[in-house]
């Protein structure tokens, strides 16, 4: 045995051609013993080799060293034209394709590159500026179907833009495109006015012609020169006018100015363009411009009373006024009369705010129209509910007092009873003991016979 056996693998076997390829012989004669595997010949050239070249390939020739060029072209049969072409097909297809393996990323056909502008040799300035309204929009996109990631996501697009926006030029057209895409895409103008208070603080840019918030300032000064035209204007005009409008008093509420002393402070010509906003939409109370101020008033009326008032000027008694003379007078449907007069209410209640607990504390029915706001809603024995405000208050929550104290001094005398109960049949006298006992046996006897019947 140790001189038949060698320790290389395969050493001493001999294959032959088979009748049965696969199968491997149990028997001693090399002769007879079929090979492991069918070496029947070269496989065919895989399908992303490239075709062969007529001139380079001969009929008789034989794979030698890996050369394509040397390389037998597959025998096809009549019945396989079909497939060959299409196979053929495939290959003219992986010929010509310039995609690389060692390419560094993939870019798909028509995405535009915004990191690299530079890209295109023949019109650079013109393809920047494709590629700076293409990226505006998939941020803007972007912000506005994910608000909540604009912290996390702000600083990106900051570095992005601060590569791309380098001439005067193309800081007009981003100031355009903000500006066109937050009074379009729904409920966009708190989103686009941030964006706008963010980048009007780090956007390096700054030609001659004025920075990132000076430019934006301008172009809302070209819609607000045409307010008296836009509020008589038709259907579309109205809205596109409305969103101004509303994207406006955002823009007030979120820009912030550098002051010289103390924190930052508010544009004040936002101030008087949304007075002078709100004459105008009062000045053709119809529903669409009535529904557009009272959008305006609830976003901004609480920080323009209070500036109003700080500074003196009556502006908001007079829009007040204004209001209830619409209520009046104009012609408008009834739900819009009612959010007028609810815009009434809410201004005669300081806008729904809750002053400090200091001043809460001397607050009093007749002083504080939010005295009873934020009282709790009581229910009586039938299940009718009252609250502070009701002229039967006094009387229906002390029957609830009363009701409570009841049921803790019961809850408080049970263990009480409970101890009674237990020294009650502690002094049992023995007779008492021996009938209950007795009782006790009667009983269980009467129930057995029961179960037998």
């Amino acid at each position: 045995m140790n001189q038949n056996f060698d320790r290389a693998p395969g050493a001493g076997r001999s294959y032959s051609l088979a009748a049965d390829p696969g199968f491997v012989g149990a028997g001693d004669d090399d002769a007879n013993k079929p090979p492991l595997f069918d070496r029947r010949g070269p496989l065919r050239q895989p399908r992303s080799m490239p075709l062969y070249a007529e001139s380079n390939i001969s009929p008789t020739s034989e794979a030698v060293g890996g050369d394509c060029k040397r390389q037998t072209r597959p025998q096809t049969s009549p019945n396989a034209n079909n497939v060959s072409a299409s196979c053929y097909d495939v290959d003219s297809l992986v010929r010509s394709s310039t995609l690389s393996a060692s390419a560094a990323e993939f870019v798909p056909s028509g995405f535009n590159s915004y990191e690299d502008p530079t890209l295109y040799d023949d019109n650079e300035e013109y393809y920047t500026e494709i590629n700076l309204e293409g990226m505006v929009k998939d941020f803007l996109d972007h912000l506005s179907s994910s608000p909540g990631t604009f912290e996390s996501d702000i600083d990106y697009i900051t570095g992005m833009l601060n590569s791309c926006v380098t001439t005067e030029a193309l800081l007009q057209d981003l100031v355009e495109l903000i500006y066109k895409e937050s009074t379009a895409i729904p409920n966009f103008s708190y989103t686009g006015a941030r964006l706008c208070n963010h980048l009007s603080k780090h956007l390096n840019v700054s030609p001659p012609s004025g920075n990132f918030r000076q430019l934006l300032l301008k172009r809302c000064r070209t819609e607000y020169e045409h307010r008296d035209v836009a509020v008589r204007g038709e259907a579309g005009t109205q809205k596109k006018f409305h969103s101004f409008v509303l994207f406006l008093g955002e823009l007030y509420l979120s820009l912030e100015l550098k002051s010289a002393k103390g924190p930052p402070k508010r544009a004040e010509i936002l101030l008087v363009a949304l007075k002078d906003l709100m004459y105008s939409l009062f000045s053709n109370p119809v529903d669409s411009n009535l529904i557009c101020a009272v959008k305006l008033l609830k976003l901004t009326g609480s920080v323009l009373d209070d500036t109003w008032k700080e500074s003196g000027q009556p502006h908001m008694d007079e829009l007040i006024q204004r209001i209830e003379t619409i209520v009046l007078d104009a012609t408008c449907s009834r739900d819009v009369r009612q959010m007028l007069l609810k815009l009434v209410e809410l201004r005669s209640s300081d806008w729904g705010r809750v002053r400090a607990v200091s001043a809460a504390s001397n607050a009093t029915p007749d002083n504080d129209p939010n005295y009873f706001m934020n009282e709790p809603t009581f229910y009586t024995q039938e299940g009718t509910p009252f609250t502070a405000a009701d002229p039967d208050y006094a009387e229906k929550y002390q029957e609830i007092l009363d009701r409570q104290e009841y049921f803790d001094s019961f809850g408080e005398n049970e263990n009480e009873i409970e101890n009674e109960i237990s020294d009650y049949e502690d002094e049992m006298e023995p007779e008492m003991e021996e009938a209950f006992e007795r009782f006790c046996l009667e009983a269980e006897q009467k129930r057995k016979l029961t179960q037998k019947k």
